[in-house]
């Protein structure tokens, strides 16, 4: 007998056509959105008018083409204002930046992806790409890695799509690897990835540990060619500020 969760058909589908307009760069028309989520033109078109009408998704005069619309931002920005771990995450991510001088993000994982919960931008970064309400695959970054070394190796490879993607010529895309090296992340307490995600840039990761597996990480990024004792430090500064923000958010019996 299947344990499948019985989905709601219209439900499931409107979910579905709004993660796919959030994943796209582009307003979709109709026809691309049936090539992404396979569903019938006849039910895809009255899910969108009433996704327009309420204001879920935004369309041009002609209705020919479609994006995510204001009131997903929204409910967005209600799961940030609802999460109580936030507030302290924000203060922390700010002490960090401000001993380490680094970009530093807080993120979240959710099933095979981290998502990007607070930023804090290097004092020096000359191009700023907002991170918040962003989703990259758990495998490709120092703070998917440090968080996917949190789950058993059986856990890893029942979760992770398979082939792994590859975002660069760095990125681990092969399973036996990856679970080596979610094995050091292990034993060391720290995850580091260089070039993985982004060329040019190096990310050093360190699990919030208040809730058992933890859901939460800390990294920070850095040019790819800073010297091992800088790398050294930072890691140091990510590993003492992430223990603090651990135990003040137990202290408040935040979980």
């Amino acid at each position: 007998m299947s344990m499948e969760p019985q989905l709601v058909k219209s439900a499931e589908r409107t979910v579905r056509i709004l993660e796919a307009l959030a994943d796209s760069h582009h307003s979709m028309t109709l026809s691309e959105l049936q090539q992404r989520t396979g569903f019938p033109r006849s039910s895809l078109h009255a899910l969108m008018r009433t996704l327009v009408e309420l204001n879920w998704v935004e369309t041009d005069s002609a209705r020919s083409a479609f994006g995510i619309g204001p009131h997903a931002l929204l409910t967005g920005t209600a799961y940030l204002d609802k999460d109580p771990a936030l507030p302290y995450a924000q203060e922390t991510l700010e002490d960090l930046r401000d001993e380490i001088g680094q970009t530093v993000h807080f993120a979240r994982r959710d099933g095979a992806h981290v998502l990007y919960l607070a930023t804090r931008e290097s004092r020096d970064a000359d191009h700023v790409i907002p991170r918040v309400g962003r989703r990259l695959p758990a495998h490709v970054t120092a703070l998917g890695q440090v968080l996917l070394a949190q789950l058993t190796d059986d856990e890893v490879m029942t979760l992770l799509p398979e082939p792994l993607v590859g975002l660069t010529h760095q990125t681990i895309t092969d399973m036996t690897k990856l679970t080596g090296e979610l094995d050091q992340v292990r034993t060391r307490g720290w995850s580091y990835e260089r070039e993985q995600g982004t060329p040019g840039v190096a990310c050093v990761a360190v699990a919030v540990d208040y809730r058992i597996p933890a859901t939460d990480a800390i990294s920070c990024s850095m040019p790819a060619e800073l010297v091992p004792a800088d790398v050294e430090k930072i890691t140091e500064a990510v590993i003492k500020h992430t223990r603090k923000l651990a135990a003040t958010l137990r202290r408040e019996g935040i979980r």
